[in-house]
């Protein structure tokens, strides 16, 4: 029987793509020892394989070629990138340890170090090598995509361990004693409307939520066109309240979101407390430095009749403001991809805001107005009955509660 060019090729062309390199080489050799004299030139134009392939491969069948698992012998195929360019790790190591990438001979220097750059680098020098290449001998040598993490704190205060330690201590102490501890701090402003916010959510594929282009605020939603949230996490019982408004963050407003936590959470849950203790920043609304916030503090004391004892973070150390990483992180991943187009909606998103570990917040609008550079006198903060502690008194001091405070 006579096999045509064009059966041949229809054989291949079924039979090749389910086989592997191996199994493709048994085929176009046995076809090549079956049809004889002159069929190797027509088995290597059919099947799409070199001549030589096609020789080598009836060479094996003649030869009585065994059934094995592995596809080429020991040692075949291409051999690996550094075999071939026994400098190119050490060439690319060169270019990118922190050390060397400073050098201003260093034509990097002053680029990102992306791999397709480095790839580019690594030929001008006289390398054979890819992008994609690149990307495995980085990960070969220990190196991974970093992002910058933010751990220099800069110039440290003296105490600062030491306060940590202070301030902890306190901490257990009002604990142990049942009496509550909050944390507090302003979470970053937000801007109402439109806008775009960081992270990722699913939605339907082609379809993103579209957002404005600029980010300039709408004063039409709110005096700033932003959300201002003021946190107070529980620490004993993994609790948290964030007062949202929309004027101004000063120390009446922090004063304001602690005191409608008491109301709305604090004197359910302890309803024997005689003192509280706040841990807060230095800075901001509830710095240690700030006289109105001083002042708030001992009327909101004289209202609830409770002892408040405030122990503040060491300047340079907000991040470590327990509220921080244990309820406002959690905020952040809950509305991520989101914009945040109404205050309802701020709220709505703080509120189910929840942890595997039993994380819950509780929030609410604060309608009212709060003033900017209100000026308080030595006389009204002398008033206050301020009993500064032993251990730097200007971060650790307790403002008794009297019925009638100036």
């Amino acid at each position: 029987m006579e096999v045509t060019e064009e059966a041949l090729a229809r054989f291949f062309e079924v039979v090749l793509p389910h086989m592997n390199e191996r199994q493709r080489r048994v085929v176009a050799g046995a076809a090549a020892e079956m049809f004889g004299r002159g069929s190797k030139t027509a088995v290597a134009t059919a099947s799409g394989m070199s001549r030589n392939t096609v020789i080598k491969a009836e060479s094996e069948v003649a030869a009585g070629i065994e059934p094995i698992a592995r596809l080429r012998a020991p040692g075949g195929g291409d051999k690996p990138l550094t075999e071939r360019q026994p400098d190119i790790l050490e060439a690319l190591d060169e270019l990118v340890y922190p050390e060397t990438r400073g050098n201003p001979m260093s034509r990097l220097r002053w680029t990102s170090k992306s791999s397709p750059k480095l790839a580019e680098e690594l030929v001008a020098q006289g390398y054979e090598v890819s992008a994609r290449s690149v990307q495995r001998l980085l990960h070969r040598l220990g190196y991974s995509l970093q992002a910058n993490a933010k751990v220099t704190e800069g110039r440290q205060h003296r105490d600062r361990d030491a306060q940590f330690h202070y301030l902890n201590e306190m901490a257990d102490t009002f604990i142990d004693d049942d009496q509550p501890v909050i944390s507090v701090d302003t979470k970053k402003k937000e801007l109402i409307g439109d806008y775009a916010n960081g992270g990722a959510e699913w939605e339907p594929e082609g379809q993103p939520v579209r957002v404005n282009v600029h980010d300039f605020a709408d004063r039409s939603l709110g005096e700033y066109g932003k959300a201002i949230p003021y946190g107070i996490y529980d620490v004993a019982n993994d609790e948290g309240w964030v007062n949202v408004g929309d004027t101004a963050d000063t120390a009446e407003f922090a004063v304001e979101s602690i005191r409608r936590w008491w109301n709305q959470m604090g004197h359910e849950r302890f309803p024997g407390a005689e003192r509280l203790l706040i841990t807060a920043d230095a800075g901001g609304s509830n710095g240690y430095r700030l006289k109105a916030w001083k002042v708030q503090l001992a009327r909101l004391a004289a209202e609830t009749g409770l002892d408040i004892t405030v122990c503040h973070y060491p300047p340079g150390t907000s991040k470590w403001n327990r509220i921080e990483h244990r309820m406002f992180s959690f905020i952040t991943m809950n509305w991520r991809g989101r914009p945040l187009t109404s205050l309802r909606i701020i709220i709505e998103l703080i509120s189910a805001t929840t942890t595997a570990t039993g994380l819950t917040i509780q929030a609410d609008y604060d309608p009212n107005w709060y003033p900017t550079r209100v000026k308080v006198t030595n006389k009204q903060l002398a008033a206050v009955p301020l009993d500064p502690h032993e251990f730097h008194g200007e971060w650790n001091y307790t403002i008794t509660a009297q019925s009638n405070p100036a």
